[in-house]
């Protein structure tokens, strides 16, 4: 067996793809991950892995914590919670919550996603708590990050207060969005509120923070943060004719430039690149040599339809190499991953999708076997052969 790489052009019809690559996006950004979550494709990284002070976006993980709660029946939607001295002891954004209050998970929730509420974020803390504490919650948030794939995040806190070693990288919360949108869709919906009037109190802070929203780009998600060491940030998604990205950027210098920053990169990211359908399940992509079969060949398909995202100022074909070990010993069943297509994009990560044997292949008989195993006898002998010969130049004409 040897691995064999065979470098094909996918002809794409009725859409754009080829070796120019769309235009990097520069942003002001210190750090910054952009996701197009409809396909996974990764669009930007700009210190993506960094663990960074990730402000008042790590509330996302609170969030994030207190869905499951609900989903699972931990908490009840209308069920009311106490507030202690410490939610209530945190300044900056607040829903100006005292020891008196009992509010119910449903104002805790918009609390915390529209009003961005420290308070909020730590009552629901402490209600979730295995000891009570906010402490004890964080240490929760760490280890549920953990499992979640998100290995560059530490929780000290529920809702991003400033404390060292309080860290997120941008790939960890853009990974963090996803899993809000999908996991629990019922809910996602509040993050595209703009205006909570909390019991009547201070209408001043009833606005939403995140500056896109409203601005028909299609944003509907998800939090702001800012402090001094962190700077300006927003985790934020937008949906576009079907197609979702989720972008994060972290440590710009202003509110005018984050929502600046944000607005672009939500029209380039979807200005410049497009999903495209590339080849229908079943489509044989290309066929692959069999050993000791009742076929000399078999056919490598896509599994799925398969769509790609492709940048706009590509050209008519999408260079791509076919890669599986030749031969494929018989016998081979319908389905079978035996291969792999390899798509470089220009500019973009290189694309993997599995090939699968597009019909069964039995094992042949004694005749077709002794017949298979000739050919690739004498296919290497006549490759050795021809790869031994070299060309040598030829003789100088005599001078006239």
């Amino acid at each position: 067996m040897f691995s064999l790489t065979r470098p094909l052009i996918l002809l794409l019809l009725c859409i754009s793809a080829g070796a120019a690559s769309a235009q990097a996006f520069n942003t002001k950004a210190r750090a910054a991950y952009v996701l197009d979550a409809t396909t996974g494709t990764v669009l930007l990284e700009k210190n993506a892995d960094q663990p960074l002070p990730p402000a008042s976006m790590s509330k996302l993980m609170t969030i994030y914590m207190a869905f499951e709660a609900v989903a699972d029946g931990r908490l009840r939607i209308d069920e009311e919670l106490p507030v202690s001295e410490h939610a209530a002891s945190y300044d900056g954004s607040s829903m100006f919550l005292d020891t008196t209050d009992r509010v119910t998970v449903e104002d805790l929730l918009r609390g915390v996603i529209v009003l961005s509420g420290n308070d909020a974020s730590v009552v629901l803390a402490e209600a979730l708590s295995p000891d009570g504490t906010e402490a004890g919650f964080s240490r929760m948030m760490t280890d549920r990050a953990r499992q979640m794939g998100m290995t560059n995040s530490t929780f000290l806190n529920a809702n991003g207060w400033p404390a060292p070693g309080h860290v997120m990288s941008m790939r960890d919360l853009g990974t963090l969005a996803d899993h809000l949108i999908t996991d629990f869709p019922t809910f996602y919906p509040i993050f595209a509120e703009q205006e909570f009037l909390f019991d009547g109190r201070v209408p001043s802070n009833s606005q939403n923070r995140n500056p896109i929203l409203g601005l028909g780009i299609g944003a509907d998600g998800l939090k702001t943060g800012h402090t001094i060491e962190s700077g300006y940030g927003l985790v934020g998604s937008a949906k576009q004719d079907g197609r979702r990205i989720i972008f994060v950027l972290s440590g710009m210098e202003s509110t005018a430039e984050r929502r600046e920053e944000s607005e672009k990169v939500v029209n380039w990211a979807f200005r410049q690149f497009a999903q495209k359908d590339v080849a229908k399940k079943g489509t044989v992509i290309a066929d692959a040599d069999v050993w000791m079969g009742d076929a000399t060949q078999v056919g490598l398909t896509v599994a799925e339809d398969l769509s790609l995202l492709i940048p706009v100022l590509q050209q008519d074909e999408l260079p791509a190499d076919v890669v599986y070990d030749s031969p494929v010993k018989a016998p081979i069943v319908a389905g079978e991953q035996i291969g792999e297509l390899v798509i470089h994009l220009e500019g973009m990560p290189e694309k993997r999708i599995p090939l699968v044997a597009d019909r069964d292949v039995p094992r042949g008989g004694f005749m077709p076997r002794m017949k298979t195993a000739a050919g690739v006898i004498m296919g290497k002998i006549t490759a050795a052969t021809a790869s031994e010969e070299v060309e040598t130049p030829a003789e100088a004409a005599p001078p006239a």
